[in-house]
């Protein structure tokens, strides 16, 4: 059996270049799916999404499927979706209500905290058949920051507040731009697949330098719809000036940082979508001028691309979650956030703004995620290069906080993720299901 410790890991990441096993190794692949999504702090989903005792919904931690349960009491579970007779998946709808899990196998049925309740003919067990050893499975630490709900099977890991670190200062920042301090996932998700191992998706994450070429029809539509231009580097002659940045936040986790370049108005700034002006003028009325325009630079996203390691992204007003399949296979998944105790007419508009990204740009992304895979087919050309903005000594763009801040174009910030996944992949981790 392959494990990390077989692998020469100063040969294949070093500090300009990755090699391409990285991404292309099934082998490698499948610790990933042990170690990072699970071994880690791995997001499971939103407590909005399980509002009331009895409500459930189904999540992935890697390849491992869970059901997140709200108990009778309020308490939240993520129970393996694993019968513990057969291993058979006793719940089979995406999300729901249910007062219990019973396996369509063999009747087992269990409670929301994955409690045994029942066994059918129960006499053919013996006496000694204990119903307490024969719950389903369950993720031993399970904790929510602010409602994102998260899990992990490893006990050695730190509190999630620790790990989160100073991304979790940025969440807080995210979610507190809700008039009440909270968010809800209620608008339904939009899922994307490509061709191509996972971390493609976190190299682009908070990457700035492709926008200029794999996203040009929306850099033109963004100057059409602005044409007195602002500082962003949409705009800049000189990109690597401009004022937006990446930051490497520790513990795997990036940010892009895109307000200081937006101008002194999102919502004004926002692409043409349908609606915008009668919505806008809508609120306007109902709530004052004043009111309206808080409310309004609150509704699109705010200029953001948070990546919380190993698989959450906040992009602009909504969340993407990423989701390994195989090693040459990811899907991506989008949940638009809504705002909670907003007037619907604002939420009508977030919803409207948040279409963009995904239906134009995002297929960019996508194009360019299955070139990269195919480039990464050539075994003779096998180093990746990650190496814009080495040059500068990190002690450099080393904040007083610990976080790395470069210009958004530079590669810092990808170099600092694979630097964690690196020290992660050679962690003894023991993991265990409670």
């Amino acid at each position: 059996m392959t494990t990390s410790t077989d692998f020469d890991w100063d040969y294949l990441i070093q500090r300009d270049r990755v090699h391409r096993d990285v991404y292309t190794d099934p082998q490698l692949f499948s610790i990933e799916m042990t170690k990072l999504y699970g071994g880690l702090w791995t997001y499971l989903c939103h407590e909005s999404e399980i509002p009331e005792p009895g409500s459930f919904r189904r999540a992935k931690l890697g390849l491992r499927e869970v059901i997140v349960s709200r108990g009778k009491e309020g308490d939240i579970h993520a129970l393996f979706n694993r019968c513990a007779h057969r291993a058979a998946a006793v719940c089979m709808h995406p999300s729901g209500s249910a007062s219990r899990f019973v396996c369509p196998y063999h009747g087992w049925t269990y409670g929301l905290n994955g409690d045994l309740l029942a066994v059918p003919y129960a006499d053919g067990y013996g006496e000694d058949f204990d119903k307490s050893t024969r719950h389903l499975p369950r993720v031993p630490r399970v904790k929510s920051f602010h409602g994102f709900i998260f899990g992990t099977l490893n006990e050695a890991m730190p509190e999630l507040e620790d790990y989160l670190g100073l991304a979790g200062d940025v969440l807080k920042e995210f979610i507190n731009r809700a008039p009440s301090g909270k968010l809800a996932l209620n608008a339904g998700a939009y899922r994307s697949s490509y061709t191509g191992n996972w971390k493609l998706a976190w190299d682009n994450a908070a990457d700035m330098y492709h926008v200029f070429f794999a996203h040009r029809s929306l850099v033109d539509i963004t100057r059409a719809r602005n044409p007195g231009g602002d500082t962003g580097a949409t705009y800049a002659a000189r990109p690597d000036e401009s004022p937006i940045y990446s930051y490497y936040l520790g513990q795997g986790h990036t940010y892009l940082h895109h307000r200081p370049g937006m101008g002194p108005s999102i919502f004004e700034r926002a692409r043409p979508a349908p609606g915008m002006e009668i919505g806008a003028t809508a609120l306007r009325e109902t709530m004052g001028a004043e009111a309206a325009a808080d409310l309004l630079e609150r509704v699109p996203g705010q200029g953001m691309n948070l990546n919380i390691f190993p698989n959450l992204m906040i992009i602009a007003s909504q969340i993407q979650v990423v989701e390994p399949v195989s090693v040459d296979r990811t899907q991506l998944t989008w949940y638009a956030t809504t705002l909670s105790d907003a007037p619907a007419q604002a939420n009508v508009l977030r919803m409207r703004i948040a279409e963009d990204f995904p239906n134009f740009g995002e297929v960019d992304d996508l194009e360019m995620f299955e070139r990269c895979w195919q480039g990464l087919q050539v075994p003779e050309a096998p180093w990746v290069d990650y190496s814009r903005g080495n040059h500068i000594p990190l002690a450099d763009i080393t904040q007083s906080n610990g976080a790395q801040k470069a210009p958004g174009t530079h590669e810092h910030a990808l170099r600092g993720y694979l630097d964690a996944y690196k020290e992660y992949m050679q962690t003894d981790m023991t993991l265990t299901a409670a």
